[in-house]
């Protein structure tokens, strides 16, 4: 076995350890973070909460957490209801992705208000909405949902006697 090898290992580990430090120090001194502009940073507790618009059935909270709903381009929203929380028969312009945060929401196709016809969406779940697609939605117990698209976001009922803006 080649003995100078193993007596000459604490010396090179002494120097690989001298020259790390030497490069540490040769560092700026204010490196900075990588740069967060652009970024978009929200945390539950700041949240902003506001009544949902017009065009919604009373009684729901919305979060905006990016972008403009109400404007061309992408966004993000939270939607807060409250337990037995209906949305009548409606289509939007735009296609939807919703995941659901906390609760349930009972989602279904078709013209009409069907309950037997709704799918439990649960906690953690995703559902993709094509542009367009009549469905309805429920809740039995305070729910939140996260809606992402492309705006401007739109409400078409389906009977205009459900629009609660009263735009008909």
């Amino acid at each position: 076995m080649n003995t100078h090898i193993l007596q000459s290992a604490p010396r090179l580990a002494l120097t690989a350890a001298a020259l790390l430090g030497s490069l540490a120090a040769a560092l700026p001194a204010g490196a900075e973070e990588p740069s967060t502009a652009g970024m978009e940073m929200i945390n539950p507790a700041t949240m902003k909460w506001g009544d949902a618009p017009a065009s919604m059935p009373k009684g729901a909270k919305l979060a905006v957490l990016y972008g403009d709903p109400g404007k061309e381009g992408p966004f993000v929203i939270r939607l807060k209801t409250p337990g037995g929380y209906k949305v009548p028969p409606h289509w939007h312009t735009q296609s939807e992705y919703l995941t659901v945060i906390s609760g349930a929401l009972y989602l279904g196709a078709g013209d009409k208000m069907d309950a037997s016809r709704a799918h439990a969406l649960k906690a953690g779940g995703f559902h993709y909405l094509p542009g367009k697609a009549h469905h309805f939605a429920f809740t039995k117990a305070p729910t939140v949902v996260q809606i992402q698209g492309t705006g401007p976001l739109d409400i078409n009922y389906l009977d205009p006697k459900d629009d609660p803006s009263g735009k008909r």
